[in-house]
């Protein structure tokens, strides 16, 4: 333990000043640093890599069509007939046009008074169901979308359209309008997470602890970790040197409790057992942490280094949240170490009220139901590990039902004007019509007559395709409208986008257009990139992970062979975790797939947080076996961390299921991920398998590390099974 500690906690004086210094820099850095929300970026991560092919489209797309970035609100229109919903969608689209919003003041495309070629809001002819009384109009918002600006004219384009059009069914969908409800639903959705997480937590601290003032103190300790991060994350995002998004906010609040209060109950729970040698609580605390230094150091490094590690990853969405997460665990660990101590010592005596010290002391020895899985483990280590890898492989077959969703719509599990539009588009109009697919085809000799050979060259794979030479072919480029006949989203419709280009571009050639170059641009296409970068960063993540935990449990357990065993626990634990997962959402739920990031987010944080429990409980093991054999040495280590590693699953499963109360199918999914993983590797894969497998192995445990010579065990001794 470094000297600046040692001083730290000498003396209730010294306690206090730690507690005043940390204090104090959570109100400075508040001051100094901008709100978390609006240096916040939600556009960013869902979309593809920057070289990726249609990032590189769109790009070409605005330099030929300057005004191509804006993004499409879908307004569709629905009335008791087609003549009143044709006088709706008119009015609907000038109620666009109102000064305050920012948008065009256009007609609808083809309406009376409109010349060719004149600039108007797409709509009319196309996008009108065949009964009439369904029409769509398409208005275009320009701006940042994680601006105000942009959010501002979305809300105030809805209210504009719903005034004109009174007594018809209409909605704004699209991409612009899909922006704006991921944003408010994940707004609406911050406080009930954070309260619920503190309400639950607090819960659990007075269930385990039965004593107030020791269950606030883990609270306090990650409110100051919390806040000191959120200031220091917004100064590096207003800097431009992190991204930080609403959803890894959102993570970042149950990540923060859950390993915050798991390392107050490990810390606490090694000083209560310390006080039973020691009647100085100065001395014993200091011992506490020497015990812990070596587990928690590795456990918080396993958390930051596999949140380093998404820095290696392709897709912004898993790329993006790494730093931001691996700050806060940092700042975690280092509040675990100095406040939660000096708090705990500033308190004294009566931070264990209502009960005695030494009761407090008694109880942190271990209690009789890890006694009775001690001796289970130790008498039947063969039936043990039989039935926990039964257990494990039985869940896994969920795995069997696993399949992907990109669709961000469907994810809401709340109502919203976007999902609401996306349905009167599916059911009137076609599921392609929410986000169309834009064909850019540059080359020499474009003329309107090759353009419309291309266009009609992909139009048998299209429900609707559009070109107009009128508005085109200004810079030597066709921009070719096509509407997939699949829900953009779908896997269907991402298997189209490579065809699609193929088809265009042997067209183009046919037709004669010298030196054809297609570009696909559009959300379809987007996604499809999207998947591919998080397809290959799961096969790179995956070993690198792994790789990292196994460095670090050899270092921290100074064995060679430990971190084989324990590592292949962890992913027999994952593949149960989402096994399960699956059979709940998917076949239970009725949820149309898992989330396209759940996989990668549940493996990277269930293994770096699943390893703490084997953590925990083999460092312990490593320490005891230094002075007992090894079958006592298996018994200490199960007794005395049962009881509060158990409590410590408890809190993190319980921190990760609040995600459960969010109104986003990803957030809810990877809750309940991490809630089930975590309760496994608690409850079955720390308590018994590992054991089991330790009790097998005997004195090659930790090969080639051995047992004390002073009490040796035998490797050749029979073991009960």
């Amino acid at each position: 333990m470094s000297a600046l500690l040692r001083a730290m906690l000498a003396s209730k004086r010294s306690a206090a000043l730690t507690v005043v210094l940390w204090i104090a820099l959570t109100f400075v850095l508040t001051a100094l640093a901008p709100d978390l929300k609006s240096v916040q970026d939600n556009e960013s991560e869902n979309g593809p890599p920057a070289a990726s092919t249609s990032a590189e489209a769109q790009r070409e797309l605005e330099r030929a069509f300057p005004g191509s970035d804006a993004l499409p609100a879908v307004v569709v229109v629905k009335a008791d007939d087609g003549a009143k919903a044709a006088a709706a969608v008119t009015r609907a689209a000038r109620g666009t046009g109102r000064p305050q919003l920012g948008l065009p003041v256009s007609p609808v495309c083809g309406a009376e008074g409109t010349r060719p070629g004149a600039d108007c809001v797409p709509g009319g002819a196309g996008l009108t169901s065949a009964d009439g009384r369904t029409r769509v109009v398409i208005v275009p918002v320009t701006g940042d979308v994680t601006s105000d600006a942009f959010k501002d004219a979305v809300a105030g384009l809805r209210t504009a359209v719903k005034d004109a059009v009174p007594g018809a069914q209409v909605a704004v969908t699209g991409p612009a309008g899909i922006i704006y409800d991921t944003v408010k639903v994940f707004s609406s959705g911050d406080k009930v997470l954070l309260l619920g997480t503190v309400v639950l937590v607090l819960v659990i601290l007075l269930v385990v602890y039965r004593s107030p003032l020791l269950a606030l103190v883990p609270l306090l300790a990650v409110g100051v970790a919390m806040q000191v991060t959120q200031s220091i994350g917004a100064l590096l995002a207003d800097a431009g040197a992190v991204t930080i998004s609403a959803q890894t906010a959102s993570i970042m609040t149950v990540l923060l409790f859950g390993v915050g209060t798991d390392y107050a109950l490990i810390i606490t729970s090694r000083y209560r057992e310390a006080l039973t040698g020691t009647p100085d609580r100065f001395a014993a605390m200091r011992a506490a942490l020497r015990g812990v230094a070596e587990s928690v150091l590795a456990s918080a490094s396993t958390i930051v280094l596999a949140m380093f590690a998404l820095l290696a990853c392709a897709s912004p969405a898993l790329r993006g949240f790494g730093p931001y997460l691996a700050l806060g665990v940092a700042v975690m660990a280092v509040v675990a170490f100095t406040f939660i101590p000096a708090a705990v010592l500033l308190l004294g005596r009566a931070v264990f009220w209502p009960f005695s010290e030494e009761r407090m002391a008694r109880r942190a020895t271990g209690g009789a139901v890890w006694r009775r899985a001690a001796d289970l483990v130790v008498t039947a280590p063969r039936r043990v590990l039989a039935t926990t890898l039964v257990l494990l492989a039985v869940l896994g077959l969920g795995m069997t039902g696993y399949k992907e969703t990109f669709d961000l719509v469907g994810g809401f599990r709340v109502d919203t004007d976007s999902a609401t539009g996306r349905t009167m588009i599916d059911r009137n109009l076609g599921p392609g019509e929410i986000a169309p697919t834009t064909l850019l085809v540059r080359g020499g000799n474009i003329t309107p007559a090759r353009a419309e050979a291309v266009r009609a060259a992909v139009a048998p794979r299209a429900a609707r395709t559009a070109f107009d030479p009128s508005r085109d072919l200004r810079s030597g480029a066709a921009r070719i409208t096509v509407v997939l006949k699949d829900n953009p989203y779908s896997p269907a419709a991402m298997d189209s986008v490579d065809p699609l280009r193929a088809a265009a571009a042997k067209a183009a050639r046919d037709a004669g257009i010298t030196a054809p170059r297609v570009h696909v641009a559009g959300p379809t296409a987007e996604t499809a990139d999207t998947k591919s970068a998080l397809d290959r960063d799961i096969l790179l993540l995956v070993p690198l992970v792994l790789l990292i935990v196994g460095l670090v449990l050899a270092w921290l357990l100074r064995s060679a062979l430990a971190p084989v065993y324990l590592l292949a626990t962890l992913l027999l634990s994952c593949l149960a975790t989402l096994g399960l997962t699956v059979a709940i959402s998917v076949w239970l739920g009725g949820d149309t797939g898992i989330g396209n990031r759940v996989l990668a987010y549940v493996f990277i944080f269930l293994v770096s947080l699943g390893v703490d429990y084997n953590i925990f409980i083999m460092s312990r093991y490593r320490q005891e076996a230094a002075l007992k054999p090894p079958v006592e040495a298996l018994r200490a280590a199960i007794t005395r961390t049962g009881g509060v590693v158990s409590s410590a699953g408890l809190i993190l499963a319980g921190t990760f299921s609040v995600l459960m109360t969010q109104p986003l199918r990803e957030l809810y999914q990877f809750g309940l991920a991490m809630a089930i993983g975590i309760l496994l590797d608690t409850f079955v894969v720390r308590p018994l398998m590992v054991p089991a497998i330790v009790r097998l192995l005997g004195d090659r445990a930790l090969w080639p590390r051995r047992p004390a010579p002073s009490a040796p065990e035998s490797h050749t001794e029979p073991v009960p099974g």
